[in-house]
């Protein structure tokens, strides 16, 4: 398992790794979406022998990172959404066709 910087030493790193990104997603930056990124992820996971280097960091939102990581060990994603975003649920009210305001009842 690889070592994390820890300390004032990983404080400096999370504020340069996120500043590289202007604070923003990386997946949904490359989905054409504005989000703000919450997660220094490493792309190869400490856990599976990944180095705590700058080379080996991505900036991701929350929903990404938990997608990601759930792909990464193995997990089925729960985020309800699908590439671009939108819901994968048919119910869901993005999803129905017709009108989008309640009819008047005769």
């Amino acid at each position: 398992m690889g070592d994390r910087i820890r300390g004032s030493a990983g404080v400096k790193a999370r504020r340069r790794r996120l500043a590289r990104t202007g604070g923003l997603c990386e997946i949904c930056a490359a989905r054409g979406r504005v989000t703000l990124a919450t997660a220094v992820d490493h792309v190869h996971p400490l856990a599976l022998g990944g180095e705590d280097v700058d080379e080996n960091t991505r900036n991701l939102c929350s929903n990404c990172h938990r997608d990601v990581t759930a792909e990464q060990f193995g997990f089925e994603k729960v985020s309800g959404c699908d590439a671009s975003g939108l819901p994968v649920d048919p119910d869901h009210p993005w999803n129905r066709h017709g009108p989008t305001t309640p009819q008047a009842k005769d």
